[in-house]
């Protein structure tokens, strides 16, 4: 009898993957004890309260998505669920905690560690088989706050087995940044969305990838084979003879099908009747530069720095920042990189960067804000930008702009850099790079017009755009269905920032999700957007597609679907015509 089981979720990138789980329980990273001063054990005690917390945010999440199993399932995890909540509310285990790092003036890791050892040893020594039993749950929930504890540090996620399939509850920007794609075969995870950060750079390492798939841990031991169906959202568990034949030839004609497309890299992105568009790479690690350049990429549309700041506790200085930003700048030869300064915040977390606590980050202080309230990170940052932009062309985009004011006091800023770099004595451009704005907060949008007056350029964002003009926390499996980026309103923000743009003569890009879409590029190459910039992996698909169109025809097909107020109806029409 066959023991193969199949899950479904999210599909987050696309194409198939066969190989064995690898599956994240948590317990990755080595206890280290530290001494402390007596000092500073409130704040330990503070600290390590700030985890808990979080892993209960955590646990309540899973909860909420665990209603979704069917019947017994539903059941068995929430009983289980509750059970590591309780473990975590008020507890013997968190009073020991806070008791040991108190008396024995030890960091939280290692007081956690310590009464997890201790709790185990006294559960297991029980006559009660089911008390006994319990030993795992507590193990379970503290390694939850353990990894909260532990967040923003180097883990082992850069050394997995080869031909991996990494399973966890969820993967975070941090620890997709340092999965080795030579490695790992799949990435699966319990929680997340399409849009999400970690999804995003999943697609970006060309990894075939599923969010969404609830329970999927309690059910796959380490070693099972698994086969990842990052097209259509299916995990497979140990499938039969048959499955495994299967999927090997819908993989093999993926490749296939990858391998023809590569015979339009050195074809320009032209329609048929002659209009030149653009297609650059968005980037998120500095390895994928080979990757944009196999595709043809005419450029980096996008360059995240976030890289440099995850993984770590301490902050990237000048030099570091600059070798990082120069290396891309010389490696793409001439053609122009955009560099975004750090966006941190939302799901995007640095323990080097202290942002403060916020009930909802993702509408805090992040990005700009973080960056102008803190003007020696935001300052480096841009030293080290001008310094690069002596090795080639480079453009200078500034995320979450919501204002005339935050462009002026980063030009300001920018000006103050360059005269003290001038005076340093340092290799940089006579003239600022261009300054553009990155266009992904619905105010933003609807003050393109003044926006584009203080402005060098504009790239919009339309994952942010449609998460914050939807009110969609777009990294949510469980509303991730209401996250749409054709949404009558989104689509009009984009027009509305479109038509501004080209009314002041500023170039205009799209570096969201949907410039990766190539169903979605005869509406946006309607609109008048000459700029595209995406995932490496997805630029030789929507070449093909844009060398196919009509720039006429394109221009009266985005009319009529701009002219339409149900999305319903503008995804019928989508789809049809991308038939």
């Amino acid at each position: 009898m066959s023991d193969e089981r199949v899950f479904e979720g999210l599909a987050v990138s696309a194409g198939i993957a066969i190989g064995s789980a690898f599956v994240l329980d948590g317990a990755r990273t080595q206890v280290a004890e530290i001494a402390l001063d007596a000092a500073v054990v409130p704040d330990e005690i503070t600290r390590f309260n700030g985890a808990v917390g979080k892993a209960l945010r955590q646990l309540r999440r899973v909860k909420a998505k665990a209603t979704t199993l069917p019947g017994a399932a539903a059941e068995e995890m929430n009983i289980l669920l509750d059970a590591h909540m309780a473990m975590l509310s008020g507890s013997r285990l968190i009073r020991g905690v806070e008791k040991r790092i108190a008396s024995d003036k030890i960091n939280a890791e290692a007081a956690l560690q310590r009464e997890m050892d201790h709790l185990a040893q006294s559960f297991a020594a029980m006559a009660d088989s089911y008390l006994a039993s319990r030993v795992e749950d507590i193990r379970e929930a503290g390694r939850r706050v353990l990894r909260n504890l532990h967040e923003g540090e180097a883990e082992t996620l850069a050394n997995l087995p080869e031909d991996s399939v990494l399973i966890a509850e969820d993967i975070s920007p941090a620890d997709t940044a340092q999965i080795n794609p030579q490695m790992v075969q799949g990435l699966v995870a319990e929680l997340g969305g399409r849009d999400g950060h970690s999804a995003i750079m999943a697609r970006a390492l060309d990894l075939p990838a599923v969010m969404g798939v609830t329970g999927l841990r309690h059910h796959c031991r380490a070693g099972d084979a698994v086969i990842v169906d990052g097209s259509e959202g299916k995990i497979v568990i140990n499938p039969t003879a048959a499955t495994l034949q299967k999927y090997r030839r819908a993989r093999d004609r993926f490749k296939k099908d990858r391998e023809a497309l590569k015979s339009l890299r050195k074809l320009p992105a032209i329609t048929s009747d002659g209009a030149d568009i653009t297609l650059m790479a968005n980037l998120e690690l500095p390895r994928e530069v080979d990757r944009a350049l196999e595709a043809g990429a005419q450029g980096v549309g996008l360059l995240r720095t976030e890289f440099l700041f995850m993984n770590r506790k301490t902050l990237p200085d000048e030099e570091e920042q600059f070798e990082a930003m120069r290396g891309i700048v010389q490696a793409m030869d001439g053609k122009p990189v955009t560099i975004r300064t750090l966006d941190l915040g939302g799901e995007k977390l640095s323990s080097a960067v202290d942002a403060g606590e916020s009930a909802n980050p993702a509408l805090g202080l992040r990005a700009i804000r973080l960056c102008l309230r803190q003007p020696k990170l935001f300052e480096t940052q841009l030293a080290a930008i001008l310094r690069a932009a002596h090795f080639g062309p480079v453009r200078i985009l500034v995320p979450m702009i919501s204002s005339m004011e935050e462009i002026k006091q980063v030009r300001e800023r920018l000006v103050a850099v360059h005269k003290r770099l001038q005076r340093r004595g340092d290799k940089i451009p006579d003239e600022l790079p261009p300054l553009g704005v990155m266009i992904e907060v619905p105010g933003a949008a609807l003050s393109a017009d003044a926006l584009a007056q203080v402005s060098d350029f504009f790239s919009i964002g339309s994952n942010d755009l449609t998460q914050y003009t939807l009110a969609i926390d777009r990294a949510d499996e469980q509303v991730a269905d209401l996250y749409n980026p054709l949404h009558p309103a989104v689509l009009r923000l984009i027009q509305f920032t479109t038509e501004a743009a080209l009314r002041a003569r500023i170039p205009i890009s799209l570096c969201g999700e949907m410039a990766a879409d190539p169903k979605l590029s005869a509406l946006l190459i309607g609109l008048g957007i000459r700029e595209l910039s995406m995932a490496p992996s997805r630029l030789p698909e929507v070449k093909r597609t844009i060398r196919g169109l009509s720039l006429l025809e394109a221009t009266t097909y985005a009319g009529r679907v701009m002219s339409q107020s149900s999305e319903a109806v503008i995804r019928e029409m989508i789809n049809e015509a991308a038939q």
